[in-house]
């Protein structure tokens, strides 16, 4: 349980109400109790709130309609429920140790404060930090570490030698260090270039289930510090993904391209090899992007373009039809006007 006073603090709002009103939860506005918070980001919502059972909202800055229980004003309700669900979905660290039933390779280093589940197969000289959880089918290969406080779930693989950074989440899956994709042609021949770099994952990242990240053929693949990676995403060897960034899911992003911090990368988006996206990039769904992107720049469309000039295009594409049956309609009326001369 939180005290409305608490909450208000936590988030930097505005309280309107008593204070040591006692909250045991967050709850969406339809499903809220008189003994849980919810919040509304905007005053389209104000009839939602108005039937809501909950005791007491999160609203932001200038709501206008009346209200008859209490609130906590804010400039950014989504970041303040954000919040507020992290506080109260916190839940302590209670570590089970490591399983009788989980492989331990020699030399390892293992925090004791730790829970590894049954199933873990750790190779030789891994490093696991504290408060690290280990679902089951984990793999993680010779000379791994993980950083403290990092959770990794069921069926992850983790390749020789990566380095994975504190408060790291990783969904089922995922794989982490495989093979660059990198081949010489000798004639009609693929002949393998070796993949003998990492892939060096930062602290605070999260990465999606069924995510790929391959390791670097030399050197390092590198996910920077609080970027999140979603679901199914392809993110090929010797790619620098700048902190701070968001990949959609089923993205693609082939090898040696750097992504600048805070970039933003849409679903089904596909980036080509060896290009560069400067700091705050965006990047729409389903476009394809072939060269560089100069910082702060939108791009959509295949091959991208500023999104605006592309919202031009698609705009104008519903007109073409038009533009057509009026050309073939002046062609036919000069060509009438022509015969009629000769």
């Amino acid at each position: 349980m939180k005290t409305l006073k608490e909450i208000a603090i936590s988030i930097g709002g505005e309280l309107s109400g008593p204070g040591d009103l006692e909250i045991k939860g967050i709850q969406s506005l339809d499903a809220a109790g008189p003994d849980e918070i919810s919040f509304a980001v905007n005053e389209k919502y104000a009839r939602a709130v108005a039937n809501s059972r909950a005791g007491a909202f999160i609203l932001p800055v200038g709501w206008s309609h009346s209200l008859s229980r209490p609130a906590i004003f804010v400039k950014d309700p989504y970041l303040a429920y954000a919040l507020v669900a992290a506080a109260f979905s916190e839940r302590p660290f209670m570590p089970t140790g490591v399983s009788q039933d989980a492989h331990v390779g020699p030399d390892c280093r293992i925090n004791k404060d730790v829970s590894i589940y049954p199933g873990v197969f750790l190779g030789k000289g891994v490093e696991i930090g504290a408060r690290v959880t280990l679902h089951p089918g984990v793999v993680l290969g010779d000379g791994v570490t993980v950083g403290e406080g990092s959770t990794i779930f069921s069926n992850v693989v983790v390749y020789e030698g990566c380095k994975i950074g504190r408060r790291v989440r990783i969904h089922a899956n995922a794989v982490i260090g495989s093979d660059g994709f990198g081949y010489a042609r000798e004639g009609m021949v693929h002949v393998k270039i070796p993949q003998t770099g990492i892939v060096v994952v930062e602290d605070d990242v999260e990465i999606g289930a069924g995510t790929t990240i391959d390791r670097a053929a030399l050197g390092r693949t590198i996910i920077g510090a609080g970027t999140k990676i979603d679901n199914l995403v392809q993110i090929g060897h010797n790619v620098i993904v700048g902190p701070g960034s968001i990949i959609v899911s089923q993205a693609g992003i082939s090898g040696s391209t750097r992504l600048g911090r805070g970039v933003v990368i849409g679903g089904q988006v596909g980036l080509t090899g060896h290009i560069e996206l400067g700091d705050g990039v965006m990047v729409a769904a389903q476009s394809g992007v072939t060269k560089n992107v100069s910082p702060g720049e939108v791009v959509s469309g295949s091959p991208a373009i500023p999104h605006r000039l592309w919202l031009r295009m698609v705009n104008s594409l519903k007109r073409l039809p038009d533009l057509i049956r009026d050309v073939r309609s002046l062609k036919e009326r000069v060509k009438r006007i022509e015969d009629g001369r000769q």
